[in-house]
């Protein structure tokens, strides 16, 4: 049943046709390829080589992806300069802090679940320091999984196996923080991200991570160096992190892009944060699983 905090599920409007310098899902630019096999052949057959190495796969897709000539190739064809209220425009409220989500973002990434990130002070109080909304793209979750999930049966559908095969897809999804604490400083967040998504980095990386240690650490400073000192974050700024077509990881700041990875392992470790078998905030968890599982009852 979906949460009663959240509109109905309504039919979803048809995907709007790629732009044509954009790869869509099922097909990428020439040029790209061509590029990649022109610079990339050893890395290619490193790649095949480790074939049931999924960490050096990553590792190898990620310095691929830092050699194309302008760094847009792989990218999703979803922008995110503006807001399209599609279907039910209600926006939702995060019912600790009073933080407002819209229902939608662009043509159809759809809101699955709201929550709040607590800290602990020295152990005496919690502090709300940002809500967050988790939304994902309803046509390409049907598309992605709905050959696997499209018929099961309420009694029969797995939400942990779900999450986790949503987790690991390539479906489009961003989590957004909106600031809620207001003596909240950049350096702050960027230390919090090391800690949390690094854990997450050694844990999906399994035996690897010993063995790659200068790699992950490589990756995890990558990401976490997107939140500059200078950038300012007062309460109620909003921080998008999306993963987009190819599993390119993208930051925003207030709308501004500050950075961009193609990893799958960063991708999945984030959104393990809000997602995951030791999320930040259950009760969003729980929600996200409910509203996930509505669209395929439907």
């Amino acid at each position: 049943m979906v949460s009663p905090r959240f509109p109905s599920w309504l039919p979803q409007p048809p995907k709007p046709p790629a732009r044509p310098d954009v790869p869509s899902r099922k097909s990428l630019s020439a040029s790209t390829v061509a590029f990649t096999v022109a610079a990339g052949v050893s890395a290619a057959a490193a790649a095949s080589q480790y074939s049931n190495t999924p960490f050096l796969q990553d590792a190898l897709n990620f310095l691929l992806s830092n050699l194309s000539p302008n760094g847009n190739a792989n990218r999703s064809s979803h922008l995110w300069g503006s807001l399209s209220l599609a279907a039910d425009p209600t926006p939702v409220n995060e019912p600790k802090t009073g933080v407002s989500f819209p229902s939608a973002l662009g043509d159809s990434r759809r809101l699955l679940g709201v929550g709040v990130r607590r800290k602990s002070v020295f152990g005496l109080k919690n502090i709300d320091v940002y809500a967050f909304g988790v939304y994902a793209d309803t046509v390409d979750i049907k598309e992605v999984l709905g050959e696997k999930y499209g018929k099961a049966s309420p009694a029969e559908l797995d939400n942990k196996e779900l999450i986790d095969d949503l987790k690991n897809s390539d479906v489009c999804m961003t989590v957004r923080l909106q600031i809620v604490y207001g003596k909240l400083s950049i350096r702050s967040v960027r230390s919090a991200f090391e800690e949390s998504v690094g854990n997450r980095l050694q844990k999906f990386a399994g035996s690897e991570s010993s063995d790659n240690k200068e790699l992950l650490q490589s990756l995890l400073n990558r990401f976490t160096s997107f939140f500059k000192d200078e950038y300012k974050i007062p309460r109620g700024s909003i921080i998008d992190l999306s993963r987009e077509l190819g599993n390119v990881v993208r930051t925003t700041i207030d709308g501004k892009e500050v950075g961009s990875i193609q990893s799958k392992l960063l991708g999945r470790s984030i959104l393990d944060l809000y997602m995951g078998d030791d999320p930040f905030d259950r009760k969003a968890k729980e929600e996200i699983e409910r509203n996930l599982a509505s669209l395929f009852q439907q």
